[in-house]
């Protein structure tokens, strides 16, 4: 393989927007992607529905700051705002009161007050639980700061990491696909798919990316690898990492997000398109809905945190089967008759992506800005785990790509 510039690693967002920048500037490079397409977590399909679907990132989130959005407007995409609000609220199987949902609310409220004023000193509990625990929140208001929103339950959640992410407010669902809008953006750019990089060596001049199709010898790196792939080691540094940054791998674990959308044909169930649904069960085994998007026949069911990676475990079989028994426990069981197609997502499965989005563990929230420093000028690292204010966002890791891009052009710049 021919020697460039810089070797980019991954062609998801952030890969693709890093390549686009050294496009611009002039800049040889390989774009290296493991799997046998691009977006990595931006993924649309039509194979499961016949409509398009998003079996990664759906929501254009922080639509004032995401670079896709005005892109999707351009386009024509149909987008709705979405305002993320609980419209119906079910204990088990009982609907909850109009007082339960107004403490709810009054909760999220409250829990959001406690962490714009609240300071984690060294050798406080930097766990979200103990905020929740502090504001008195229901497990309501518990799910969608943990497993809905973070991808991890409360417990394993850093206050300070909470805290450093924006509210991503206003939200916006798109009917053609984020991961179609993923792939438009990253038309024209040059990718070598089904090429994994094995090992990366930083002793010799430049760098020496090692792939099964041969050796690229590059000026510097730039990794967009999920830090659970790197965690596991999928890509070999010779010679190691320093400590700061081996470590920052297992300090941001992949937290989980699963959807199981089920096709309902035939009744709306009394329900209407884009209507929030949340049903709350023992030991977080909650399940959130997003009833009826752009009115087509799904009901797309979310589970996140640790029993989503439980439920992973199961299968989609049974995946399925928990997502229906809880659509008949509420709306009885003539909704089966209703069934049709279904699926699980399976991102945990996902060799080169093993997980959803990073959340940096309790005390370890410093984990992101260890990353955020290259390795001997010439390993960079970039992606939603590296996206400031944006992280766990397909904007911030395109954002992100965009900064280290830029950062490596004017360091090769003053070479």
């Amino acid at each position: 393989m021919e020697d460039v510039d810089v070797v980019l690693i991954g062609a998801g967002s952030a890969g693709l927007a890093a390549a686009r920048i050294l496009q611009t500037a002039g800049l040889s490079f390989k774009l290296l992607e493991a799997m046998d397409r691009i977006g990595g977590r931006a993924w649309t399909s039509e194979r499961h529905f016949g409509v398009p679907f998003d079996i990664g990132c759906a929501w254009l989130h922080a639509a004032d700051r995401n670079p896709y959005f005005p892109e999707a407007q351009a386009a024509g995409w149909a987008l709705h705002h979405h305002d993320m609000n609980v419209d119906h609220l079910y204990y088990r199987e009982r609907r909850a009161s109009e007082a339960e949902e107004a403490e709810m609310k009054a909760a999220d409220a409250r829990l959001f007050e406690l962490l714009a004023r609240h300071e984690v000193k060294e050798g406080d509990d930097d766990r979200l639980s103990a905020l929740l625990a502090k504001g008195h929140a229901p497990r309501a208001a518990a799910t969608f700061a943990g497993p809905m929103d973070f991808g991890a339950d409360e417990d394993e959640i850093s206050i300070r990491d909470f805290q450093a992410a924006a509210d991503l407010d206003p939200n916006y669902f798109s009917k053609e696909g984020f991961g179609a809008l993923v792939v438009r953006f990253g038309a024209g750019v040059p990718v070598e798919l089904s090429t994994p990089v094995r090992k990366i060596l930083w002793d010799v001049p430049g760098v020496a990316c090692v792939t099964d199709r041969g050796t690229i010898r590059a000026k510097a790196a730039i990794v967009t690898a999920s830090p659970a792939v790197l965690a596991f080691e999928e890509i070999a540094f010779s010679p190691v990492l320093p400590d700061t940054h081996f470590a920052a791998f297992f300090d941001l674990p992949m937290g989980m997000l699963t959807k199981l959308p089920v096709e309902i044909m035939g009744t709306r169930l009394g329900l209407q398109p884009f209507d929030d649904l949340l049903i709350e069960r023992m030991a977080r085994h909650d399940i959130y809905f997003l009833c009826f998007p752009f009115d087509l026949d799904l009901m797309v069911g979310f589970v996140g945190g640790d029993f989503a990676w439980e439920m992973s475990a199961a299968g989609e079989a049974a995946g399925i089967d928990f997502v229906v028994d809880r659509l008949c426990g509420i709306f009885g069981n003539d909704t089966r008759r209703h069934v049709g197609r279904a699926m699980m997502t399976n991102w945990g499965g996902e060799r080169f992506v093993r997980g959803a989005y990073a959340a940096a563990r309790p005390g370890r929230s410093q984990a992101r800005a260890a990353l955020m420093q290259p390795v001997a000028d010439k390993i960079f690292f970039a992606g939603e785990h590296l996206a400031g204010p944006l992280i766990q966002t397909c904007g911030g890791a395109r954002l992100s790509g965009e900064a280290v891009a830029r950062q490596v052009v004017a360091q090769l710049a003053a070479k």
